[in-house]
């Protein structure tokens, strides 16, 4: 039983500095749709890249990795309403039919509104991407002129088919927390986000700030293996900035790879542009001296804080290269 993998699919640089509101993995999730007879709608909004699996049938017809309709018989068109992970203002829309070649939907179109607690009776649905033609097996990334924060998302497909994964990019509306309350500053449902990278040749670093564990190696900041004088880093901006009171950086399923050293540094600093902070942040103060790491192991690190006012971004130095699951920055908002 054969299995093909989606082709490596770079998101476009305009792209990278948004979170993916409608990633499963930090809650979003489909609350109704009209039919989902060969493949439930959940499945598009999967992190991991889709696959196909050859001879694998169910009890439906040919098992895909995505959301399928039945073929329609009458007038109309099918729709899955989302609920986004968290609201946030929408960027751009990624609507990806991999491995979908003769059960691609014409086109889609796709609408947005705010119902904050879930309530549609007072909501008003926006057109945020007017219907648009798709094609087989390839993404869809269309951008979004809208500066509205929306809560929820209505993906149309016409007549019916099928779509692979679901994308909604944009940046995420930041809660507004106690100034006693003690949350991680930089997780991604927080909004913390991905500036720039030395290298991600294994691994993405915006996997750092995804909720939960690591799920395997792949779920992690991994380089390549150096063979210069140097180390590998990442500058990541947080969602809120804040007072950091305790660091957990974990390596994870990494023990062959891990980093022999890790060190953070840190700076506040406002309306900043993202290419000006890459080059300043090799000066900006420590927040965390390098310190020794250990295999497949969370390290907490509190009293080795240096002292520090609030900060907006940190730069994470791995010395000189290898892979980290996760980093947490537990702290207080200010």
């Amino acid at each position: 039983m054969a299995t093909l993998f989606a082709p490596i699919f770079e998101i476009p640089a305009q792209l990278q500095p948004f979170t993916n509101l409608a990633d499963a993995r930090i809650g979003a999730k489909v609350l109704e749709c009209s039919d989902e007879f060969f493949a439930e709608a959940n499945r598009m909004l999967q992190f991991d890249a889709p696959i196909f699996v050859e001879d694998k049938f169910d009890d439906h017809g040919k098992w895909m990795d995505g959301w399928e309709t039945r073929r329609k018989r009458h007038a109309g068109y099918d729709w899955a309403v989302i609920e986004l992970g968290v609201s946030g203002k929408i960027n751009a829309l990624d609507i990806d039919t991999t491995f979908f070649t003769g059960n691609y939907p014409a086109s889609a179109a796709v609408e947005a509104c705010h119902a904050p607690n879930g309530d549609f009776s007072q909501a008003e649905w926006h057109s945020i991407l007017p219907n648009s033609i798709l094609g087989p097996s390839q993404h869809h990334v269309f951008e979004v002129e809208n500066d509205q924060v929306f809560t929820h998302v209505r993906l149309n497909i016409f007549p019916d088919g099928g779509v692979a994964r679901f994308r909604v990019y944009g940046q995420v509306l930041t809660q507004r927390f106690d100034q006693e309350q003690i949350v991680d500053l930089l997780a991604l449902q927080n909004g913390g986000r991905v500036i720039a990278y030395s290298d991600a040749h294994f691994g993405h670093p915006r996997n750092l700030i995804n909720p939960g564990p690591g799920i395997n190696m792949g779920d992690g900041w991994e380089t390549k293996r150096r063979r210069a004088p140097g180390f590998d880093w990442c500058v990541l901006a947080l969602g809120q900035a804040g007072l950091i009171e305790k660091i957990e950086i974990d390596t994870a399923h990494f023990k062959g790879n891990y980093p022999a050293e890790v060190s953070l540094q840190a700076i506040y600093i406002e309306d900043a542009t993202d290419p000006q902070l890459i080059p300043q942040s090799m000066f900006w103060p420590f927040l965390l001296e390098a310190q020794a790491m250990q295999m497949d192991h969370i390290h907490s690190f509190v009293n080795e804080i240096l002292a520090h006012e609030k900060i907006s971004h940190i730069r994470v130095n791995m010395i000189p290269d290898g892979g980290i699951s996760r980093i947490r920055l537990w702290g207080k908002a200010k």
